[in-house]
């Protein structure tokens, strides 16, 4: 399955992707902006010749006398964010998916990779705490560190980058999107979402971090993002309505 590039990159994500978001309709139909047909240069005068009546005559400013909010996607761009698409750029896109599914899949991701590092750790003999009689010595090792971000990140970057849906995801019947066109998210960036989710996990503060990272959806709005979405510009979206079609 074809991958989206990296937000920012300029580039459109490949036709043959299955996410990828269809263009708005009017889109490849010309611009407001393009050149005028040819003519003898003259524009019409406006109001038949007359100036526009100013602010508090017939035709109050919009907005309540304010400006209109600037155009662009939650991420700036143009007045269609990036690609062209709404300025929505949930537009388009599956109902995003509940927090509680989330953390439910979240967790059965990290029993899954947990039971591989335990095995891993056990064989190269580096494990966290070690048993001697009635001493228990928890000192730190560095080396199940290293084991356990090395997996919980080439986990989450592979099967992200691959179809946008760890093993948890799937069987919960939800996917990772990029924000701003819905395709499966790039290499660059389900790296990138790997990284800020896992590293603390791994060197510093597992518990903490997990539930400040993930939780962070459960009171983000409007896109229910944890802050490694944040980060890699992605949401996460239910694909019961995706399988029923």
């Amino acid at each position: 399955m074809s991958s989206a590039p990296p937000p920012g990159s300029g580039e459109q994500p490949p036709e043959d992707d299955p996410f990828r978001k269809p263009p708005p309709p009017n889109q490849g139909q010309g611009s407001p902006y393009d050149s005028p047909p040819p003519g003898d240069g003259r524009q019409p005068p406006p109001y038949d010749g007359q100036q526009p009546p100013p602010y508090g005559g017939q035709h109050p400013p919009p907005y309540g006398g304010q400006q209109p909010p600037p155009p662009g996607g939650p991420y700036g761009g143009g007045p269609h964010g990036a690609g062209g698409y709404p300025a929505d750029p949930l537009a388009g896109m599956p109902p995003l998916a509940d927090s509680a599914k989330r953390t439910l899949a979240r967790i059965i991701d990290m029993i899954l990779v947990g039971i591989v590092v335990y095995l891993l750790t056990w064989a190269f003999n580096v494990r966290e705490y070690d048993v001697n009689g009635d001493r228990i010595d928890a000192a730190r090792s560095l080396g199940q560190s290293v084991i356990a971000a090395v997996l919980y990140i080439a986990y989450d970057t592979f099967f992200i980058h691959k179809t946008g849906q760890t093993l948890g995801k799937k069987w919960l019947h939800m996917r990772v999107a990029n924000l701003s066109d819905g395709a499966t998210p790039s290499a660059q960036t389900s790296l990138l979402r790997a990284l800020v989710l896992w590293l603390p996990f791994a060197f510093c503060c597992a518990c903490i971090w997990t539930v400040i990272c993930g939780g962070w959806s459960f009171f983000d709005k409007p896109y229910k993002q944890g802050l490694h979405d944040k980060a890699a510009k992605t949401v996460v979206v239910s694909t019961e309505t995706e399988q029923r079609r």
